[in-house]
């Protein structure tokens, strides 16, 4: 202590001066690394949202199968962005408000339609008054399936009239609701070869300048829907069993076009859940017709599949319902079509 304070007054302000740089120094290093990380994660957060185009028709699409076959169509002409993130089961999702705003700013807005999404009523309610973007439910045209009591058995066809105005999407989602119509119409490759056709007609009419390339990219497309369609047919109409029972009723098309017949654990939302007589019931069915196995999908929990595959001695398989890819298989390069042909791999294996 003696000689501290026997230090010149000019050696210790000097002393603190120093120490007072050296603080602030490493004080100024830590913000400017601090200051450069959120700049990198503010970078990567926008490479991740795409953004509208100037000088290119803007299509916002509701989740993955539309935005794969408006992609394809549109090509280079068409900036198209996807509403659903990867990874996400489009059942539970529902809008932000960034995505308004790019929809307001869009010239067309592609969305399943036939129930799928739920919050597309008020969603277009939401959009800018001033805006002039086109809504199309692309599953219009389909002859939709409905659930008798959204049981996960038995299904009935009803024609629902999908039509793309506003007014018209208000006064179908009631009578969607009441009949528990099936929308996963992209399932099936004969259903999803009307979808494409709407996706590029509604292209045509927003952006008819370009029409030569929308109809050019969607015969190559139709093509190879045609050829998935006819591998379908051939392989599915040569096996011996015609049940599957599945985890969640999304293949009711795919069964109706292929001849088979479909037993869900869950109705039409993957959330709704089954009784334990349900189960019982299902694992007898099972133990009946000498099933081999009980199909999950990847965007949902596998509980409930495995639950009834331990009571009825069995396995269990994934079959996609191509709602959306998992983060691996957007990095392995997957898309509809190679999910699709995993899939009658996986039905062939099942059903033999």
């Amino acid at each position: 202590m003696k000689l501290y304070y026997g230090r010149n007054l000019d050696q210790v302000n000097q002393t603190l001066a120093t120490g007072k740089r050296r603080h602030m120094k490493w004080l100024l290093s830590g913000l400017l690394v601090l200051s450069l990380l959120i700049l990198s994660a503010c970078g990567q957060n926008n490479s991740e949202n795409p953004k509208l185009v100037e000088g290119k028709v803007n299509v916002i699409t509701s989740f993955y199968p539309v935005y794969a076959f408006t992609s394809t169509i549109g090509g280079e002409d068409a900036n198209v962005i996807n509403l659903l993130p990867t990874g996400v089961e489009p059942h539970d999702w529902t809008p932000k408000s960034q995505d308004i705003v790019n929809t307001s700013k869009a010239q067309l807005f592609l969305y399943n339609g036939a129930g799928l999404e739920g919050w597309v009523p008020n969603f277009l309610k939401s959009l800018n008054s001033d805006t002039k973007v086109k809504s199309v439910a692309v599953s219009e045209g389909v002859t939709l399936l409905t659930a008798e009591g959204d049981d996960g058995h038995g299904h009935g066809e009803e024609q629902v009239d999908e039509h793309s105005d506003e007014h018209a999407d208000e006064a179908n989602a009631e009578d969607i609701a009441d009949h528990h119509v099936d929308p996963h119409t992209w399932v099936s490759p004969k259903s999803a070869m009307v979808m494409a056709e709407n996706i590029k007609n509604s292209l045509v009419e927003v952006d008819p300048a370009h029409k030569e390339g929308y109809e050019q990219r969607y015969e190559e497309l139709r093509t190879k829907l045609e050829a998935l369609d006819q591998h379908f047919t051939d392989e599915l109409s040569n096996v011996p069993n015609k049940e599957i029972v599945v985890s969640h009723q999304a293949f009711g098309y795919l069964a109706r076009d292929y001849g088979l017949t479909q037993h869900a654990i869950m109705g039409l939302s993957p959330d709704a859940e089954p009784t334990g007589q349900d189960i019982v019931k299902l694992a007898k069915l099972v133990k009946d017709e000498g099933i081999k196995y009980i199909f999950f999908e990847e965007l949902v929990s596998d509980k409930l599949a495995k639950t009834l595959a331990n009571e009825a001695g069995v396995e269990t398989m994934v079959l996609n319902p191509v709602e959306g890819l998992t983060k691996e298989q957007a990095t392995n390069g997957d898309d509809y079509f190679t999910l699709m042909e995993k899939n009658l791999q996986n039905l062939l294996i099942a059903l033999k």
